[in-house]
């Protein structure tokens, strides 16, 4: 069972477009999905639950719906996090949050305060997040620091990322048919096993995470090892 699954939640326009509603609608779809696959995590072992939301580039969407995401994340900080408390659930936000508006900010870290003792499943939202955004960040706190460029290294940098304090992913889950990253935790996913399907996110249920993890513990994680020394090392 993968410990970290990162989760890429795609086609929520497309979904709704489909079956002529409205782009929004897609969306408060794909809270529900989302709020499935959480307990899904939960009940089969998982340990964190990485999905992004909102990217630093989604800013470039037509404003009417960049409006009703931000509404839709208000409402999702006001109505969800008393359940995720009530399962265990720690709740985490990365990216950066001074794109956000004043009250969605405070949501966000009385979710996180409410809940940081939680430890059945890190549930972590990456909202105005960027990989690149996030290795720049990193980069700034080591030159605020002093640290020398002799020093920097790979443990130094990664040290200052978002999730420095989690095991990197070890399942990618893209829906929606695309089949890239998209700027999604660039450094953490070096060795992270990907997994794309063409299921829209609103129709992605626990039995399409299950095909997923599936799928998962089929694969050989070798981390630049022979298949040999794999299985010597087993």
């Amino acid at each position: 069972m993968p410990r970290h699954i990162a989760i890429i939640m795609d086609g929520n326009g497309r979904w709704a477009k489909r079956r002529l509603m409205p782009r929004v609608a897609g969306h408060r779809k794909g809270v529900e999905a989302l709020r499935g696959v959480i307990r899904a995590c939960a009940e089969r072992g998982v340990s964190h639950l990485t999905v992004f939301a909102f990217s630093s580039e989604n800013w470039r969407r037509p404003q009417e719906e960049v409006t009703l995401l931000m509404e839709l994340f208000m409402r999702a900080l006001e109505n969800e996090v008393a359940r995720l408390h009530e399962n265990g659930i720690r709740f985490r936000v990365i990216g950066d949050l001074t794109g956000f508006s004043e009250r969605i900010q405070n949501l966000i870290r009385d979710a996180e305060i409410l809940t940081r003792d939680n430890t059945r499943l890190t549930f972590t939202v990456a909202a105005n997040y960027g990989g690149r955004w996030d290795i720049v960040q990193a980069m700034k706190k080591l030159m605020a620091a002093g640290v020398s460029a002799d020093d920097v290294d790979e443990t130094a940098l990664a040290r200052q990322l978002s999730i420095a304090d989690m095991p990197e992913p070890d399942l990618f889950i893209r829906t929606g048919g695309e089949q890239r990253i998209s700027n999604f935790l660039l450094w953490q996913l070096a060795y992270t096993e990907l997994y794309f399907t063409d299921a829209l996110w609103p129709d992605f249920d626990p039995a399409a995470l299950d095909e997923a993890i599936a799928s998962y513990r089929t694969r050989e994680r070798r981390f630049g090892r022979t298949s040999e020394q794999v299985r010597s090392a087993s």
